[in-house]
């Protein structure tokens, strides 16, 4: 037995067309991501009257993140080359790798970790100019541009 339901728009349900074995609530996975941890809230926000909206999450063990939405191609290609970067020049702790970490149960996917990327602030000054050597711009303006995408948020 099938229920034909009509919406306003006089459209049927996803469910009703037997996609997915009726699931009423179906997502697609724009992108792929471990938090290190179990979401348990999930809210889309500005965390600052006027500012940016943001996927603002809580989780299980008490933390709390947010996903920006970068606003150009060229913040993209910033973030992702010194995300790129602090991969090899930062070795992780306990010796797991940063990007399996992050990939534990799908592939990463069209995220940048901003966290690992404020690890740049914490690096002797002789690696952060390697760095941005590497990314034709000075230490100051690597600084300057991970302070402008955390002062968006905050």
């Amino acid at each position: 037995y099938q229920r034909r339901v009509h919406g306003e728009s006089s459209r049927n349900w996803m469910w009703d067309k037997g996609v997915l074995n009726g699931a009423p609530q179906k997502s697609d996975d724009i992108v792929e991501f471990h938090v290190g941890d179990m979401i348990t809230n999930l809210m889309k926000t500005d965390l600052t009257p006027g500012g940016q909206e943001v996927l603002f999450y809580t989780t299980v063990m008490g933390g709390i993140g947010c996903f920006v939405p970068l606003q150009s191609r060229d913040d993209a290609d910033f973030f992702q080359l010194l995300e790129m970067h602090l991969r090899q020049e930062s070795p992780p702790l306990c010796g797991r790798d940063h990007l399996a970490f992050r990939s534990s149960y799908t592939p990463c996917k069209d995220v940048i970790d901003g966290d690992f990327c404020e690890q740049y602030m914490t690096l002797s000054y002789s690696k952060q100019r390697e760095i941005a050597e590497e990314l034709d711009r000075q230490p100051e303006d690597v600084c300057r541009r991970l302070e402008d995408m955390r002062n968006k948020i905050l």
